[in-house]
Formats: C-alpha cells, structure tokens, sequence
C-alpha cells in the first residue's frame, strides 16, 4: 500500500487541493491588499462600517475592538466581540468596509438566530476533540496488523466531524458576506465602483472555506479509501 504521506492517494487527492488552497489563499491576499490601498470617498473605516451594518440590522450591545495582526478579524459569540485586524479598524479603505461588514455579518447572524450559525456553534465541540483524536487513532491503527482496522475507523469517525464543520461553514460565511453586501449597497455606505472592490475581496475571502470544505472532503476519501485498500 505505501506510506500514508507517499502512497499514490496522496498524489491523486491532496496535491490538487494543496494547489487549490494555495490559489486561492494569493487571491484573498492580492484582492485584500489591492482593495486596501483604495480609500472610499466617505472616509468610512471599518470600525465604523461595522457600526453602521449593526445599526442597521438593529443589533445592539456588541463590542467592536481592535486586534493585532493582518486577516485576524473574527466574531466572538462568547463575548459578542466584533475583533477587527488593525489593517480594518482604523484604516478608511474600501477593503476596510467589506471585511468589516462581513464580520459585522456574523453578529447579525448571533443576534437574529440564523439556524445554519447555531448548528456550527454546536458542531465545534465535536469537531475540536475529532481534529485532535482522529489523526492519533489513524496513525495507531496503521502501525498496527489488519485484524485492528477498527482504530483507523474509528479515527475517520471522529475526522468526519471536522469535515461537517467545514461544510457547516460555508453557508454561514456567504450568508454573513451577502448581508454586509447587502447593507452596503442599501445604505450606500460605499459608492458603485467601491462596492465592486468590496465585494471581490469578500468573494475571494469565501473561496478559501471552500477549498478548505473541499480539502476536507478529498482528505476523507482518501482516508476511506486506505482503509478499503488494507481490507
């Protein structure tokens, strides 16, 4: 069968979605990098911009702070905490608005219930002890003779779980990217060809979970597939 990392699976699943991933994390960082170098007209920075996308929704008491590092930006739902990067919070730039927004998305999200949002925050548990556990047992189970293949099953049982989490993912993030759109463009807090800048940069941003949903998937495969092979 081959090593795990050398046998011909790894050719024929991983390297394509290594050469996805990689694809599409340059083009998150060109369009950022591109978009944050064009300043909106109305002077808007991203603090503000997620401000106005909470007002909107009618979201009240969440907290917007400044976190260090670039791309770092998240919600935290434990703290309600909208954390923007300090390439977003401050800076007036088109890129601002949109990741700013987006996150601003996902408080919108918290606060109004959205179903998709819930079943994640449910699933991370489980996808956090199945991250952990998955790759001990798999590894164990192929150290050991075929009678013990039950590990190795046991261990893509557990690595499922992250792999729902990563499909999970994906509605809530282009739900949270449509409404910080949505908001922008009905509230006009950027102008026409800002928008566009906007919306490539969350655009680009969305493919990196889907090529980390399809990572994910193709890892699986291949993992059901090892087993079916020492079978």
């Amino acid at each position: 069968m081959g090593y795990y990392y050398y046998d011909f699976t790894y050719f024929l699943f991983m390297i394509p979605c290594l050469l996805l991933s990689l694809y599409c994390s340059a083009k998150v960082n060109s369009a950022f990098n591109k978009y944050s170098r064009v300043n909106n007209k109305r002077g808007l920075t991203g603090a503000q911009a997620a401000y106005q996308v909470l007002t909107a929704n009618g979201v009240t008491g969440v907290r917007i702070e400044q976190v260090g590092g670039k791309l770092t930006d998240h919600f935290d739902p434990r703290t309600n905490t909208i954390r923007l990067s300090e390439s977003v919070y401050n800076s007036a730039t088109v890129a601002a608005v949109g990741v700013a927004a987006h996150e601003a998305g996902h408080a919108v999200q918290h606060a109004q219930g959205y179903m998709p949002n819930k079943i994640r925050s449910a699933v991370v548990p489980i996808a956090n002890i199945g991250s952990k556990l998955s790759w001990i047992l798999i590894f164990v189970g192929m150290l050991l003779p075929v009678n013990y293949n039950f590990v190795i099953t046991l261990g893509i049982i557990f690595f499922s779980f992250s792999v729902i989490f990563t499909l999970v993912t994906l509605p809530v993030e282009f739900d949270a990217s449509n409404r910080a759109l949505k908001t922008i463009q009905g509230m006009n807090l950027l102008y026409e060809d800002e928008y566009v800048g906007a919306k490539k940069t969350l655009t680009a941003a969305a493919m990196t979970y889907v090529a980390a949903a399809v990572t994910a998937i193709a890892q699986l495969l291949r993992l059901l597939l090892i087993l079916n092979r020492r079978r």
